[in-house]
């Protein structure tokens, strides 16, 4: 008998974007524990009120002390999931504590979505949001939260806030309208890819820790809604936004590819994974390499934030690390799961490209560039400290790098 065949290995002769995974291991570390925690604790994290300021230029000159329910939840997202999964820190568990008592002031549970923003203390600036992202990143936030401090009822909670935006989703006239253009009608309601994939994102996470029917209903809306009714054929790319009673827009809105659509496609993924789903796995791969090879600028590098009208090739040429950083998931999922070549090229490729370009510490300074022109051009001044893309990328891919040394660099099996 001959032997038997070696499983792929998830790098080219024990390298991966040049380095040895636990090279690649040692980086990420760095740019967590070294570079982000320690300016985020010192200038972002409010220990008197609780919450996230992240108004702050790049020394930590805080530009104003306003608070937003988006990077409220998400920061406490972060925080819990970097004790849940990456460094177990009861101070980790203590600073997300804050800013869920900080928003569990602004009535989350209520029939209204929260004020999109808020003075330090907490006191709302303005009305309920129009559009439901702040309570779904609370909500998101709030369910991992709920495993770091072992208290179920903020699972509970964001459950009940997960219903409440999908509703009003679902049900509130003009939610989100699109304007009239010269070739398209105003759209009413429509469907947002970024709004499902945000649902899709969270009930994945809660389902891992515990089966829910109605989050599970949810959670195949929104794969159906991404892989069969955002997809469009036509061009084999996925629109962001379609009619609210799923069909495709005419006119110049039905021309529209953001950078969410490969942000989602690392999400179907992750959804794939857990439901050992192999063909969904693959086709979300086969989609996500659609969407890095045509949005890959191939004069500067990274990928373009969009394409805002697809037959015309009109371009919006902004580099948002967020972008980048989503095709470091989705690529990093694919090669630890198939090995596969063009996973393994194109993490490679952007791994290069992001730390050649986004870091701050070569203009003395820490944290990496948030939003950049085509060229990535540094600017002296900034008005924002990104508190979840960033850091999320980092752990997310940190786990995965630890999986794969202690498979001793073979790809994970997970399909059998």
């Amino acid at each position: 008998m001959g032997a038997a065949p070696q499983a792929p290995s998830v790098t080219d002769d024990g390298l991966l974007a040049g380095k040895t995974l636990a090279e690649l291991r040692e980086e990420h570390r760095y740019w967590l524990f070294d570079d982000y925690l320690p300016f985020h604790d010192k200038f972002c994290v409010d220990r008197e009120f609780g919450g996230f300021t992240t108004s702050l230029d790049r020394d930590g000159t805080k530009i104003n002390t306003n608070k937003n329910a988006w990077f409220e939840g998400r920061g406490i997202w972060v925080m819990s999931y970097l004790s849940n999964a990456v460094k177990a820190d009861p101070d980790y568990v203590n600073v997300a504590r804050m800013s869920v008592d900080f928003i569990m002031k602004q009535n989350p549970l209520g029939a209204e979505l929260l004020p999109a923003a808020y003075t330090r203390e907490g006191t709302p600036l303005g009305g309920p949001a129009e559009i439901f992202y702040g309570d779904m990143f609370v909500a998101n936030g709030l369910q991992e939260f709920s495993q770091a401090s072992g208290e179920d009822e903020y699972w509970d909670m964001a459950k009940k806030m997960i219903l409440k935006c999908l509703d009003i989703y679902d049900n509130r006239p003009n939610y989100g309208n699109l304007p009239k253009t010269e070739t398209s009608p105003e759209v009413v309601s429509p469907r947002r890819l970024g709004h499902w994939f945000v649902l899709l994102r969270s009930t994945t996470q809660m389902l891992e820790k515990r089966y829910d029917p109605e989050l599970k209903a949810i959670n195949d809306r929104a794969v159906e809604a991404v892989m069969e009714y955002h997809y469009n054929p036509a061009f084999g790319l996925i629109n962001e936004n379609i009619n609210h009673d799923m069909s495709r827009i005419e006119g110049d809105h039905s021309q529209f590819v953001f950078g969410h659509a490969p942000e989602t496609l690392w999400m179907v993924l992750f959804e794939a994974l857990r439901r050992k789903d192999k063909a969904l796995f693959d086709r979300a791969a086969d989609l996500l390499r659609r969407h890095i090879e045509v949005m890959w600028d191939d004069v500067y590098g990274g990928l373009m934030m969009g394409i805002t009208h697809v037959d015309n090739s009109e371009w919006n040429t902004g580099k948002a690390l967020w972008l980048q950083e989503e095709i470091l998931i989705g690529t990093m999922c694919v090669l630890e799961h198939t090995g596969a070549q063009w996973a393994k090229d194109w993490f490679s490729k952007m791994y290069t490209y992001v730390l050649e370009k986004y870091p701050l510490k070569q203009y003395g300074h820490p944290l990496w560039i948030l939003y950049a022109d085509r060229f990535v051009t540094y600017r002296e001044h900034t008005s924002r400290l990104g508190n979840f893309h960033h850091p999320r990328q980092l752990m997310i891919n940190m786990k995965a790098i630890d999986r794969m040394i202690e498979r001793g660099g073979k790809v994970s099996g997970h399909f059998g």
